[in-house]
């Protein structure tokens, strides 16, 4: 069980995890040798090797320009992230109450440099607009 403080000041009990605790549970799967090393230093900022549903998923967290983002990409084959991974990669590094998108840009914005990569965007310092969760 996890404690919070409400916007209107009450202290309140949830079992909805901070982003911050995802990344402690995470920091098992972060590389920690080589090109793509980083350590529990560089905080939301690194590369893991995540097994999800029997393959190995290479994710890369950053949290710049205000934004938090993870790239996931196959370790092993040439093959898109299924939704549900990427659903999993969210509940793994993002916060329970977290609302995070996969962005389809108009043409004249859009770039791929990774063919068989998928993004996760959180923005830091503004709310994304929802629409009513019934439509969700």
């Amino acid at each position: 069980m996890l404690a919070t403080t409400r916007a209107d000041g009450e202290f309140v009990q949830t079992n909805m995890a901070t982003t911050l605790e995802k990344l402690r549970k995470a920091e098992r799967w972060r590389i920690k040798t080589g090109a793509m090393a980083s350590s529990e230093t560089d905080g939301w900022n690194g590369n893991f090797i995540v097994p999800l549903d029997g393959e190995l998923w290479h994710v890369r967290i950053s949290d710049g320009w205000g934004w938090r983002h993870a790239s996931v990409s196959n370790a092993q084959r040439k093959v898109l992230p299924p939704w549900i991974i990427m659903s999993r990669v969210k509940d793994a590094f993002f916060s329970d109450d977290s609302w995070v998108v996969q962005f389809h840009p108009a043409k004249t914005d859009y770039v791929n440099d990774h063919e068989f990569v998928l993004h996760l965007w959180e923005p830091l310092e503004e709310t994304i607009p929802k629409p009513p969760v019934i439509l969700v």
